[in-house]
């Protein structure tokens, strides 16, 4: 048998090479969100890839909170991000920490930074730090307060931590070079006063780490070898190198960035999200129609699709747009083999056969899913009166229009070959029922001896259940893009969510559970909403339609 070649990604042969030299072991990774809102499908490639890469290599992963912005961050956002994470799969096990555990210890770096004479407390404004700062051509200007005494730079530091001076009034900026070519080496503000009240430490602090200092700090701490960020923080490296040596952390992190995840026509960013909940488009952060990783699992999709997507779209350095049609592809994919295809009326028309006894119900055998026997077959209640899709019959039909119409006969998938032989309509001339006569001799619906070209499906109206069913399209208008050029507000489909209330469903369904996944044949798939279904009101959302123009490319 010849040895199979799994091509590594530029990721892995870092690993690898490290490994190989003995600059770290074992490999050691983490997942670091800000809990400012929900995580989206771009997140759920990040969570992935350092969960994998964890489990590649015998190490560890740590899920940790970089809550250290509390004008932004809620404990709602803490335990939607957790329980996203578990849901996909990755499994921290005993090590959840957050950044504001470290406050401590990054006060004690801050101040270590100002006594080697790396660090200094300003007073300039954030609009005079700006303006300081110079421009990508032109080097910046230090701050006049650049060369204060380390014994003022500590005193003033610790009146900060007293709450002694106002929002803004003062800054901590590390001493590196004003006129270095990386914007975000120019003295960078790492330390800023803010009298806000977080949401773990309350108003123990009222100085709060800025980001790219608190991140290597924590990463340190933790014993994090590799710190795989994406792109935009490729800038940032050189600064979070130079805090983890200016603190002479034994066995540094390795910063490698990788290309972020976009997709094609949806609604990812957070600020757009929230303006989508407060003006009541959307009923939350997990409204199916949101790409959120909430919002994902609502609609009906696994971890196991989402996992295939973030696969397939792979890990490179180079920024580019995925198809949503490629997520569509790969539920499809997952589901197709593992779940029941079962009958579900969506726009119902009563179907009456004239000439079945009255009062009989007799239970049809039908199988569960052609494509896989193991899912084994099921009972299907079938009587006089039924419900078929409306669309599934005309009263003068086109050419090449093979189901329902006056004279023509076809399949009732399981069941029997009907004949139409006439209908009802209200005083609108709306069509209300369709009269049929049925042969005894077609049971099970595979007759043979004649053909019919038509098949279709229905449901019992005495034993079918009721529910509502939920159908999408992208919330944005495809053809119009997701925002509008001249404003920046978005371009809302109006047509983004269908509800229909009256849909008739196999009773086979009557005890289907939050976040079960079925096929409806000729409809597509459909979960359970986890939200909105309670006992005895069942809401289905469509997940995918069955067909789509998606071709994997091989």
């Amino acid at each position: 048998m010849e040895n199979e070649t799994v091509s590594k990604n530029f990721i892995e042969n870092i690993i690898d090479k490290d490994l190989a030299e003995g600059v770290y072991d074992p490999v050691h990774t983490r997942f670091p969100p800000e809990p400012n809102g929900y995580l989206h499908i771009g997140h759920a490639k990040s969570i992935l890839l350092n969960y994998g890469l964890a489990q590649e290599y015998n190490g560890k992963f740590n899920m940790r909170f970089d809550d250290t912005n509390p004008t932004k961050e809620k404990s709602e956002f803490v335990e939607s991000i957790k329980a996203d994470i578990k849901w996909l799969g990755a499994d921290w096990e005993d090590r959840l920490f957050f950044a504001s555990d470290y406050f401590g210890q990054m006060y004690e770096a801050a101040v270590k930074l100002i006594q080697k004479g790396k660090a200094y407390v300003c007073d300039l404004t954030a609009d005079q730090i700006r303006e300081y700062r110079g421009t990508l051509t032109e080097p910046g200007k230090e701050s006049p307060y650049r060369n204060r005494s380390v014994e003022e730079n500590l005193q003033l530091f610790e009146e900060m931590k007293e709450g002694k001076y106002a929002d803004g009034e003062k800054v901590l900026r590390a001493k590196i070079d004003m006129a270095s070519p990386n914007m975000n080496m120019r003295d960078p503000v790492i330390y800023r006063v803010a009298h806000m009240t977080h949401h773990r430490t309350g108003d123990t602090w009222c100085i709060y780490p800025m980001y790219d200092f608190a991140h290597p700090i924590e990463d340190a701490i933790e014993g994090i070898t590799h710190s795989i960020c994406t792109l935009e923080f490729e800038d940032h490296r050189p600064l979070y190198d130079w805090v983890v040596k200016e603190l002479e952390y034994p066995q540094p992190p390795k910063q490698i960035e990788f290309a972020k995840l976009y997709l094609t026509n949806v609604v990812t960013g957070k600020r757009y999200i929230k303006k989508l909940v407060e003006e009541g488009i959307v009923d939350g952060w997990d409204d199916p129609r949101l790409v959120s990783i909430a919002a994902l699992r609502r609609r009906g999709f696994t971890p196991e699709s989402i996992k295939m997507f973030v696969e397939l779209c792979g890990v490179s350095k180079a920024n580019s747009s995925v198809d949503y049609a490629m997520l569509e592809y790969c539920i499809r994919e997952d589901l197709k083999l593992k779940r029941p295809r079962l009958m579900a009326v969506l726009d119902p028309i009563k179907l009456v056969i004239d000439n079945y006894p009255e009062g009989e119900v007799e239970y049809l055998e039908a199988p569960n899913n052609m494509e896989n026997e193991k899912l084994g077959t099921r009972k299907i209640p079938f009587g006089r009166e039924l419900y078929i899709e409306r669309e599934d019959f005309m009263e003068e039909p086109p050419k090449k229009y093979f189901r329902l119409f006056p004279g023509n006969e076809v399949r009732l998938m399981n069941a029997y070959f009907v004949t139409c032989t006439s209908f009802e309509k209200d005083e609108n001339g709306k069509v209300t029922c369709i009269h049929c006569t049925y042969d005894p001799a077609t049971r099970g619906g595979n007759f043979t001896e004649r053909k019919v070209k038509g098949t279709i499906h229905w449901v019992s109206a005495t034993e079918g259940i009721n529910a509502e069913v939920r159908l999408y399209e992208n919330i944005v208008d495809e053809e119009k893009g997701v925002y509008n050029e001249e404003d920046g507000s978005m371009n809302i489909n109006p047509h983004s969510l269908t509800v229909l209330k009256n849909c008739v469903l196999e009773p086979e369904l009557a005890n289907a559970k939050p976040e079960d996944r079925f096929q409806f044949v000729r409809n597509g798939y459909f979960c359970v909403d986890n939200k909105d279904s309670k006992d005895g009101e069942l809401v289905f959302n469509r997940i995918v339609s069955l067909k789509s123009s998606f071709k994997l490319q091989k």
